[in-house]
C-alpha cells in the first residue's frame, strides 16, 4: 500500500552535536504523527547518533548519497554497506546536486540503484528538470530518460521497495516552487511511465515525493494535488518548527481523507 512520506534533506548542514539537539527537539512531535512515514537524512557524521535516538520508533533513517559498488579505492565515498552498519533504511540516489554540481551521469546511478536493492536500501530515486529543459517542452523526455535509466535494472518485485522523487532543478534552494499544477503534471507522467514499464496497480502503489522550495506555507496546496504522495524537503528541513509543521499538514490531510 503506498505510503505518504516527509522526508528531510540536510545535505551539507549541522554538525554531530546540532543534528542531536535539533532531533531530541522535534522527536515527540515527529511521534505524533501517525499517518505518514518520516525519513531524517542527516550528515554521515552524525547518522550513528541519529540511529540511536531513532531505534524502536517508526522514524526511518537515509544517507544522502552512496557509491554503486560495496569496497574499494574510490577516496572520500561511502558504501551502501557502510550506510547500513549506521543503522539506514533509505538513501536518497540521483539528487539534482549530484547530478548537476558533481556530475553523476544516469547510468552511475543506475548502478547506484541497483546495488542499493541488492544489499536491502530503498533508493529515493530523484529526477527533474533544467530550468531551461521546462522551458524548451524537454520536461517529459528529461523524466523519461532518467527514470528509464534509473528503472532499467529494477524488477517489477524491487520497484516496490523504491521511491520516486520530482524535483525540478528551478526549484531547489530557489525559492521558486512549481505550482501544484504543475508538481502535479509531473507525477502524473511519472505515474504513467511505471504503468507502462510494470502495471497501473504497481504503479499506483509507488510513493512520488516533490522536492523543491517546499516549506509550511506551501505544503498544504501540494499535498492536495493529484499523484503527490509526500515531499523530499531540504532547506525547510533544517527548521525545527518547519520540518515539523510540514509533518503535522500531511498527516492532518491524510486523517482528512480518509474520514
Amino acid at each position: 500500500m503506498k505510503q505518504y512520506i516527509v522526508a528531510g534533506n540536510w545535505k551539507m548542514h549541522k554538525d554531530v552535536q546540532e543534528a542531536n539537539l535539533f532531533v531530541l527537539n522535534i522527536l515527540k512531535d515527529l511521534l505524533n504523527q501517525k499517518k505518514i512515514q518520516i525519513i531524517i537524512c542527516p550528515s554521515y557524521t552524525a547518522l550513528f547518533n541519529i540511529h540511536e535516538l531513532l531505534k524502536n520508533t517508526p522514524i526511518g533513517l537515509g544517507g544522502q548519497n552512496m557509491h554503486s559498488q560495496s569496497k574499494g579505492a574510490f577516496t572520500g565515498e561511502i558504501s551502501g554497506e557502510m550506510l547500513m552498519s549506521a543503522g539506514c533504511q533509505y538513501v536518497i540516489l540521483g539528487h539534482s546536486e549530484r547530478r548537476h554540481v558533481f556530475g553523476e551521469a544516469d547510468d552511475f546511478i543506475r548502478d547506484k540503484v541497483k546495488q542499493a536493492l541488492a544489499i536491502g536500501l530503498k533508493p529515493i530515486i530523484c529526477v527533474g528538470e533544467k530550468l531551461d529543459e521546462r522551458q524548451s517542452g524537454q520536461t517529459l523526455e528529461v523524466i523519461r530518460r532518467q527514470c528509464d535509466s534509473a528503472l532499467s535494472v529494477v524488477t517489477e518485485h524491487e520497484i516496490q521497495h523504491c521511491v520516486i522523487a520530482y524535483e525540478p532543478v528551478w526549484a531547489i534552494g530557489t525559492g521558486v516552487v512549481a505550482t501544484p499544477e504543475q508538481a502535479s503534471e509531473a507525477h502524473a507522467m511519472i505515474r504513467k511511465l511505471l504503468a507502462t514499464k510494470y502495471s497501473k496497480s504497481t504503479a499506483d502503489s509507488i510513493s512520488i515525493l516533490y522536492g523543491g522550495s517546499v516549506k509550511s506555507s506551501n505544503a498544504a496546496s501540494l499535498i492536495q494535488a493529484p499523484d503527490i504522495d509526500g515531499f523530499l524537503i531540504g532547506g525547510a528541513s533544517l527548521l525545527e518548527d518547519e520540518f515539523v509543521k510540514i509533518a503535522e499538514i500531511v498527516d492532518e490531510y491524510l486523517k482528512q481523507k480518509e474520514s
